[in-house]
């Protein structure tokens, strides 16, 4: 991944989304032959010169102030995740630290796995920036059997498993909605950690084997992932629609561990109770198959 290209497509793209009208700009001539806006106007609106501003959206990013950013982040009108990716970008251009730099590693403190294995009422998981799921309690693994594969030592990918198995699309119903999320925190994950190995790998991948997210990649959307609603297609269970929380671990950076609920006495906390019936009787299942003594 070019980071200068990185970039001048994420400039590029988020200027196309804003119209003079949004920008609170006058709308001169009918004959506009670029979408949203034009060069001059982010430069207009930034309070800073035409040339510097097409310096920037040409990658040429590294020496510029936060103060620049911060206006050119305004001009663009661009959230709170889009803001974020752009300090990124500009300090993976300098050289500089990124956000969330010190990455855990190695195996999960049992601290952390207690607690995890504690949450007996909701499907939860760790996951990092790449998606790599690295440890479930019992709800979770059950909710995320279809992706796991027979051999237990293999790592499951959430991005991997939705674009590249057979049954991905299935298991996603909302496959839109879950393409856009899935790709954003790539996207996301990529401004934070430009020179992770793996997962400019996995992108790479990715984009070479799925034209879906191929288009979607090319877009630069970037999200922030901490509260919403998800729906999945279960095997065994059916459609299970879940409100989830996705809570980032200070004591382990760069890991979130994400919960799903269903408020009591609705057909989602009925959902749920059926996966857990259906978890129960799994694991019932593999013990009394277990090999004897």
């Amino acid at each position: 991944m070019s980071t200068e290209r990185d970039i001048r497509d994420f400039l590029a793209s988020r200027r196309a989304k804003i119209t003079p009208q949004q920008a609170g700009l006058p709308a001169f001539g009918g004959n506009r032959r670029v979408p949203g806006l034009r060069r001059e106007e982010v430069a207009l609106l930034a309070g800073v010169s035409i040339d510097y501003y097409v310096r920037l959206e040409r990658g040429h990013i590294a020496g510029a102030s936060e103060e620049v950013l911060d206006a050119v982040a305004h001009a663009l009108q661009l959230d709170d995740a889009e803001r974020a990716h752009l300090f990124d970008l500009a300090r993976a251009a300098a050289k500089r630290p990124t956000r969330r730099t010190k990455r855990a590693r190695g195996p999960l403190p049992d601290s952390v796995l207690r607690v995890l294995a504690s949450m007996t009422d909701s499907p939860a998981f760790i996951r990092n920036g790449r998606l790599d799921i690295l440890a479930t309690n019992t709800l979770g693994r059950a909710l995320y059997a279809p992706l796991f594969p027979d051999s237990a030592t293999q790592t499951v990918n959430i991005a991997r498993s939705q674009f590249l198995t057979p049954g991905g699309r299935d298991f996603f119903p909302d496959w839109e909605v879950s393409v856009h999320t899935t790709v954003a925190l790539l996207r996301t994950e990529a401004g934070r950690a430009p020179h992770d190995t793996e997962l400019t790998g996995l992108i790479g991948e990715l984009v070479t084997r799925s034209e879906e997210f191929r288009t979607a990649w090319a877009k630069h959307n970037v999200r922030l992932h901490h509260t919403g609603r998800k729906s999945f297609h279960h095997p065994a269970v059916g459609t299970l629609t879940f409100d989830f929380d996705a809570m980032e671990l200070p004591a382990q950076p760069g890991l979130t561990l994400t919960a799903y609920t269903a408020a009591p006495g609705t057909p989602d906390h009925d959902a749920l109770r059926l996966l857990a019936t259906w978890a129960a009787t799994e694991e019932a299942q593999h013990t009394s198959s277990g090999p004897a003594a």
